[in-house]
């Protein structure tokens, strides 16, 4: 099946210490980006992009009578999983290990941050600390999202769509990143999902922002890799 041709090739081309490296390095990538989300989403000034697809999804489908038993959270698990279906079929080079592993556990790293953030930052603070932590967020959340990119053990599902069509396209990942954010918010409030001023923040923010530290963090990575791996 899928699962084990993949597992072989990796094999191939990695031992087990590598594999197991890159998989730790990327968790760290994993926490690193959900901090930044926590500080995004409890500044409320906006839902990040693919969550206002999540949003406008959710809403269209809740109307729809035999699929009431679906929330918001099982909408955007089923999102993601809709598009590494979509990959595996079309190309399963992008579908490693780690995209489950962020599909799986970024939700509870938010709930962790948040029970230790929410008591000094929610939407009755200072409207300055809320933007000062909306941007400190998107900046945050772009440097761990590079790290889980150039971990190369897979990357978050809704990242994908971005990573995928900057290798196919051979675009700038900062530049597609933008593109792909604005489409997810154009089609999220067509379908019903609301955005705000820190969501438009987010969108032209994270993908500049990521296109710098990309290239950092990959030398950085693999310096890493090649310090504690004897090829």
């Amino acid at each position: 099946n899928w699962g084990e041709d993949i597992m072989q090739e990796t094999m191939k081309k990695r031992g087990i210490c590598e594999i197991v490296l890159r998989a730790v390095i990327l968790c760290v990538g994993l926490i690193i980006a959900h901090l930044g989300v926590t500080l995004f989403l409890l500044a409320d000034l906006g839902a990040d992009p693919f969550n206002v697809l999540v949003q406008g999804v959710f809403r269209t489908i809740s109307t729809v009578p035999f699929l009431s038993f679906m929330t918001h959270g099982y909408t955007h698990i089923c999102i993601c999983l809709l598009i590494i279906f979509i990959l595996l079929v079309t190309d399963r080079k992008y579908i490693k290990i780690g995209t489950l592993i962020c599909m799986v556990f970024g939700g509870p790293i938010i709930d962790l941050f948040s029970v230790v953030i929410k008591p000094v930052l929610n939407a009755d603070s200072n409207i300055v600390i809320r933007v000062v932590s909306l941007a400190i967020g998107c900046v945050v959340l772009a440097y761990g999202m590079t790290i889980v990119i150039k971990s190369d053990s897979g990357t978050g599902p809704n990242d994908l769509v971005s990573v995928v069509l900057s290798d196919k396209m051979h675009k700038k990942f900062s530049i597609v990143r933008v593109i792909v954010d604005v489409l997810f918010i154009v089609v999220g409030f067509v379908l019903g999902g609301k955005f705000g001023a820190g969501t438009l923040i987010c969108a032209c923010l994270v993908g500049p922002v990521a296109g710098v530290f990309l290239p950092v963090n990959e030398k950085i990575i693999e310096a890493v890799v090649s310090r504690f791996i004897k090829k």
